[in-house]
């Protein structure tokens, strides 16, 4: 062989072996250093063995003979799937959830448990139906926190074992049978029709009340009007029979008057001196007299005009008339269409009109007579 393709062919060799060594010496420095991420850890087994975890960032481990698994230890969610159960009442029913988890021991997580995420998803299924059997149908529709709760609590213990932390379940739809959501579709409805009648009814009694209450106030206030209206009316009559009683005492005072002046007449055509007069006569002729002429003449002794006594005057109320006319004026400005106003205002309901009851009229009729009466009997 030719020496210079000999020394060709060992030099080819020795570059060859370099490069391997040089390969070599990258790969195993690659395969010593480990790099973990901020918010996961890994566990790092030798020949199999369970060695330690590896915290984030950069790891020298055995090379070639080392193998890690890593653990994200965020929070994480799990979707249990849709389950199937019969409730206490017998009632089918399906239902989902959410659970949400976390790993707190990594090295549990990888020596207790071979899937964890698995096994918690499958505890959780069998959790669900559990708790939905044990509750009635209307409790698993309204009582939808109390499910969570049992949920997590019966899913604790188990799960604190395999370094797993259940933070929180929420159970997103439970639904009836279609059987079973027919009827309480039908129940609901009749429960609203129900509970319309009912307040079409409350409704209809209440204005039934308001209006007879309205009708009672407006009875009232007419009979009230009313009572007014006669009491005006009989104190009209007798201010009216007074008037007419003292027009027939002047007209008698008068006529005695004139038929005596026309009795002088005829006895002053006779031929006597001497005359005999009634004293009746004498002093209404002087009181006549004296209001004709305005003569300041004083009356004889004992010739007093005609005059009703004092029980008489008392008892027809002569000494009242003035008082008695200004009430009837008063009580004649009375507004009559305000009460009226006042009257349809309580009929329609109206709250705010200010209508005082029965008892209450009749007292104030009764505490505006009772003086009247006391002053009669005076």
């Amino acid at each position: 062989m030719d020496p210079i393709t000999l020394q060709g062919g060992l030099g080819l060799g020795l570059v060859s072996v370099g490069l391997l060594a040089l390969l070599l010496v990258v790969v195993t420095l690659w395969q010593s250093f480990e790099i973990v991420d901020a918010y996961e850890k890994k566990t790092l087994t030798v020949f199999g063995e369970y060695r330690k975890l590896l915290e984030p960032g950069i790891n020298l481990i055995p090379p070639f003979v080392s193998r890690t698994y890593p653990f994200d230890m965020r929070t994480q969610t799990l979707d249990v799937p849709r389950q199937e159960a019969i409730t206490r009442d017998n009632s089918p029913v399906t239902a989902d959830a959410v659970v949400y988890i976390k790993v707190m021991d990594a090295k549990k997580a990888f020596l207790e448990v071979d899937d964890y995420k698995k096994a918690v998803s499958n505890l959780a299924q069998t959790t669900l139906r559990a708790v939905l059997g044990d509750m009635e149908l209307d409790d698993t529709l309204n009582k939808r926190q109390e499910i969570n709760a049992k949920i997590r609590k019966e899913l604790d213990e188990p799960t604190d074992e395999w370094g797993i932390r259940v933070e929180s379940v929420e159970v997103r739809e439970v639904n009836p049978s279609k059987d079973v959501q027919q009827a309480m579709e039908q129940q609901t409805s009749a429960e609203r029709r129900r509970r319309a009648m009912i307040l079409e009814a409350q409704g209809e009694r209440r204005s039934a009340v308001e209006q007879a209450e309205g009708d009672k106030q407006s009875n009232i206030i007419r009979a009230q009007g009313e009572k007014q209206s006669q009491i005006l009316e009989a104190q009209g009559d007798a201010i009216s029979t007074v008037l007419r009683a003292r027009s027939a005492e002047s007209m008698g005072e008068r006529a005695i008057i004139e038929r005596g002046m026309e009795t002088l007449e005829e006895i002053g055509k006779g031929e006597s001196t001497t005359f005999v007069l009634p004293q009746e006569l004498t002093s209404l002729v002087g009181r006549y007299g004296k209001a004709l002429s305005g003569s300041d003449v004083q009356e004889m002794e004992g010739l007093d005009g005609k005059e009703f006594d004092d029980d008489t005057r008392k008892m027809l109320g002569l000494d009242d008339i003035d008082e008695i006319l200004g009430q009837i004026e008063e009580s004649a400005e009375m507004n009559v269409e305000e009460l009226e106003k006042e009257a349809e205002a309580v009929k329609s309901g109206d709250a705010g009109a200010s209508i005082r009851s029965a008892d209450e009229v009749i007292q104030e009729m009764d505490d505006e007579e009772a003086p009247a009466e006391v002053e009669k009997e005076e």
